[in-house]
C-alpha cells in the first residue's frame, strides 16, 4: 500500500472521531487496519475531513502512533463510557492540547495549541468526539452486524438505523435472515428431518 492509493475502507464520510474508528474494518473475514503503516495513515489523513492547514505535510511514525492511541481511547470510551480507565485514556489524549477562544475584530475566533504537532489531528478527533457526546450521544452507534466493527452517526429521522450501510451490512443481514428462514421452512417440510 502506498500513501497515494485510494482509501480502501467500506465506510467513509463519518464525523472525524468515528472516521478514525473506522480505520480498521473487516474485509473477507480479516481485520484490516489502515493505521498499521505510515502509508496507510497517509491515506487516511488525505481522506479525513480535517482542515488542510492541520494536516501534516509529511506523515511520520509519530503521527501514526498518536492516531492509533487516540483511536484506542475513543473506542474504549465509546464501548465502555462508565469505565474510569477509558475516561483516563481519553483525557490523556486531550492533555496534549487545548483550544483558546477569543474575540477578534472579525468576531469570535479560536486557536488550538498542541504540545507536539504529531498530536494535532489526533487531538482534534478527540475534541470532536466530546462535541458528539455533548450534542448527540445517543446517535453514536456501532454497526449491529456481527461481522462488522464500523461506527457511524445515526442521522436518520427516526434514529433507528442499525447498520453502517444498508447496502452492505443491512442487505447481508436480510439475506442471512432469508436464508435462515428458508432453510428452517425447508427442513420442517422435509419428512427426513
Amino acid at each position: 500500500m502506498r500513501g497515494d492509493d485510494p482509501d480502501p475502507r467500506p465506510l467513509l464520510g463519518e464525523p472525524l472521531p468515528l472516521d478514525l474508528l473506522n480505520t480498521h474494518w473487516i474485509q473477507a473475514g480479516v481485520l484490516r487496519d489502515l493505521l498499521d503503516t505510515v502509508a496507510g495513515t497517509t491515506i487516511w489523513l488525505r481522506s479525513a475531513d480535517v482542515d488542510p492547514t492541520h494536516k501534516p505535510r509529511r506523515v511520520t511514525e509519530a503521527h501514526r502512533h498518536a492516531l492509533r492511541l487516540t483511536r484506542g481511547a475513543i473506542q474504549h470510551i465509546a464501548q465502555q463510557p462508565g469505565d474510569p480507565d477509558a475516561r483516563a485514556a481519553f483525557n490523556e489524549v486531550l492533555s496534549h492540547g487545548h483550544r483558546t477562544r477569543r474575540l477578534d475584530p472579525a468576531g469570535p475566533a479560536s486557536s488550538v495549541t498542541i504540545d507536539d504537532n504529531a498530536w494535532l489531528v489526533a487531538w482534534l478527533a478527540a475534541e470532536s468526539y466530546l462535541d458528539l457526546l455533548a450534542t448527540r450521544p445517543d446517535r453514536i452507534r456501532q454497526c449491529q452486524h456481527p461481522q462488522c466493527v464500523l461506527w457511524y452517526l445515526d442521522t436518520s429521522r427516526s434514529g433507528t438505523r442499525r447498520w453502517c450501510s444498508m447496502a452492505v451490512c443491512g442487505n447481508r443481514t436480510k439475506a442471512q435472515r432469508h436464508h435462515h428462514s428458508h432453510t428452517t421452512t425447508t427442513n420442517r417440510s422435509d419428512p427426513a428431518h
